[in-house]
């Protein structure tokens, strides 16, 4: 069905890296949600209403929230899809995320609505009629609501979308509350007790976690988390691929929505090199990242790799940083002789698990070296690592 739909309504639906086709997925996907949830919520409210059944009730609502959750969906979809703009230079796909973020707060109003609701009805219960019509009604929602899991799953997978992961998570979580309203209408049924309320201030419970778990995802991204480790490591590897690179540092990942990425690196080359050869070599990569949706800035670093003293430093170091089993890495390091001391001259990177401070960390640093050479001093500067 899927396929389907997606080949009835996308064109192009598998250049899945233009912005106007990611836009179509979404546009699909809100539409969708909507009509389906729409339907489920209406039969779901009406059947509650006429059995007087509080978490089938409560089910329906949660149904409804989910329409308008597909409607925000809809909207942020189509707001992400505009271009750059004198204010809004890194353009607007970052729209995405504050959508999700909208629909985690719809989620929270109604899980509290439906804890007061729930309460209510355990402090005052009523009989919950048994009818043939409530057990379809649930047990056809669970079928669409596993299909519209596995849809959203689908989609969001092929367009890489944080929104929509979300929403197939949202619909495998309806299918276990469905289920729970499922089995409390038979409980009530075949054994008479009322977990009516009980069943509904649980599924609220779960609406309201789902619903914290949702902002905290959608947050991340708008505050700026680390970038994906497989897509760290494949664009180092890339870089250090090309000729006369000798090393990479200082990796910045700027995510300013899906598919509108921005980074910088900076790159060591032969300081012994042709200036022109090593400044080419640096704009090839930048287009060629380019070329892979990433706008990619590359600093050139010149290294001194033809003085064989400075070399034999820089491994020294390397290892007594490697000793700490602390995960520091250095660069930009540089050699200044004098007459009774030599300053080495570098940058560490910092992992922001480490709970060293900084001068803590130089102490150690500056205690290895003069272990190894006491006329040996160090000047460092402490880096944090942007990506993780």
């Amino acid at each position: 069905m899927t396929a389907l739909l997606t080949r009835l309504f996308i064109k192009d639906y598998q250049n899945t890296k233009d912005p106007a086709v990611r836009a179509a997925y979404g546009r699909m996907a809100g539409i969708v949600g909507i009509v389906c949830n729409l339907l489920l919520s209406l039969s779901k409210m009406l059947t509650g209403w006429l059995l007087s059944s509080m978490a089938i009730l409560s089910d329906g609502l949660n149904n409804l929230s989910d329409a308008t959750s597909s409607v925000v969906t809809l909207v942020g979809f189509k707001l992400s899809g505009r271009p750059a703009d004198r204010e809004h230079p890194y353009g607007h796909a970052r729209y995405e995320y504050v959508s999700g973020l909208v629909v985690a707060f719809f989620i929270l109003l109604v899980g509290a609505e439906l804890v007061r609701s729930s309460f209510d009805k355990i402090l005052h219960p009523e009989e919950v009629f048994f009818s043939l019509s409530s057990m379809i009604v649930l047990a056809v929602s669970i079928l669409v609501k596993l299909w519209m899991s596995v849809f959203n799953h689908k989609l969001g997978l092929l367009v890489d979308s944080a929104t929509l992961e979300a929403t197939a998570q949202d619909s495998r979580n309806d299918v276990f509350t469905t289920s729970g309203v499922l089995v409390c209408v038979l409980i009530s049924r075949f054994t008479g007790l009322q977990l009516d309320g009980y069943v509904g201030l649980a599924m609220a419970v779960f609406i309201l976690i789902s619903g914290v778990n949702m902002i905290r995802e959608t947050m991340s991204p708008i505050l700026g988390r680390a970038p994906d480790r497989d897509m760290v490591r494949e664009i180092l590897q890339q870089v250090r691929a090309y000729p006369g690179v000798l090393g990479t540092h200082d990796l910045m990942v700027h995510d300013y929505g899906p598919g509108n990425c921005f980074a910088s690196v900076h790159v060591e080359m032969d300081a012994s090199g042709d200036i022109l050869e090593s400044h080419d070599v640096t704009d090839q990569i930048e287009r060629d990242f380019q070329k892979q949706g990433i706008h990619l800035v590359v600093h050139l670093d010149p290294v001194i790799t033809d003085d064989e003293e400075v070399n034999e430093l820089r491994r020294m170091t390397a290892q007594l940083l490697a000793s700490l089993k602390l995960g520091l890495s250095m660069h930009d390091f540089r050699v200044v002789k004098g007459y009774t001391h030599t300053n080495l001259i570098f940058d560490v990177v910092l992992p922001y698990d480490c709970t060293l401070t900084e001068d803590e960390v130089r102490g150690m640093i500056q205690r290895r070296v003069e272990e190894h050479d006491p006329r040996l001093f160090t000047v460092i500067q402490v880096d944090r690592s942007f990506v993780g």
